[in-house]
């Protein structure tokens, strides 16, 4: 329990390097979703959003996210520091949202074992790397599981990157144990989620994602699942911001068809 309440603190301090100020509820009334994303509702029969675009499907139909990039809020919830160029809103708490990503430059870290005891390991090169570049993090912090979200053994794989704003702050390329490269274009299921940011509950996310997929058969999984979180230690732990994400392609086509 030590090395994980140890770790829960890490990943604060990682997202706090972003300059989150700790924004605790929304100002005013918030908007519809056809305010903030005209895609959100009424898009004809297009299943795919446009890249940069989200579409709400389930979950929590009307909860919203107002602001834009570099202050999104939703309730007691907020992102305070910019997203990559062209990435779509964070998805609130509760709801399902298809979105569409665009190519990024991003600076990643492999691991092994469980992320929840591993992250400071791959935390430190990815900071010293920005930090050598004079590059500004940005939010969020993805987590990439490519054996899955189960059973951790010493052997389990994962990846934690930090995401440039753009692809012109650097070259891609291999600096130690930082690997620089471009993530191709991406069309995911996204759930958001509140609360501390353990593997723990993440899974809890994506029982239900998976759950939804299930039910909706017209949606058909293509990758292996992420994790995006959004906040630093300026918010408490029950109101950080995070989603897990599973790539979908609609079935009957390829993920490369879907883009």
């Amino acid at each position: 329990m030590k090395i994980r309440r140890k770790n829960v603190v890490t990943f604060s301090v990682l997202s706090g390097l972003v300059g989150a100020l700790g924004l605790y509820g929304c100002a005013g009334k918030e908007a519809s979703l056809a305010d903030i994303n005209p895609q959100a509702r009424g898009a004809g029969e297009r299943m795919v959003p446009e890249t940069g675009q989200w579409k709400r499907v389930g979950g929590d139909m009307d909860i919203a996210v107002t602001g834009s990039d570099g202050n999104y809020r939703t309730k007691s919830c907020s992102v305070t520091t910019p997203l990559p160029e062209g990435y779509p809103a964070p998805t609130p708490p509760g709801a399902i949202d298809i979105k569409s990503y665009p190519i990024v430059r991003r600076a990643e870290v492999d691991g092994k074992g469980d992320p929840d005891d591993g992250m400071n390991g791959t935390f430190w090169p990815l900071f010293n790397h920005i930090k050598k570049h004079d590059i500004a993090m940005t939010s969020p912090v993805e987590m990439d599981y490519p054996d899955g979200m189960g059973e951790w053994d010493d052997n389990s794989k994962w990846t934690m990157s930090f995401l440039y704003r753009s692809q012109e702050l650097n070259d891609p390329g291999q600096e130690g144990s930082v690997r620089v490269r471009d993530a191709k274009p991406l069309v995911v299921a996204a759930i958001g989620v509140k609360g501390t940011y353990t593997t723990d509950r993440m899974k809890k996310g994506k029982v239900a994602l998976e759950a939804w997929l299930k039910d909706n058969p017209q949606w058909k999984v293509v990758g292996s699942p992420r994790v995006l979180h959004y906040n630093g230690p300026s918010l408490t732990f029950w109101n950080k911001w995070s989603e897990v994400q599973i790539p979908v392609a609609p079935a009957g086509l390829s993920a490369i068809d879907a883009n």
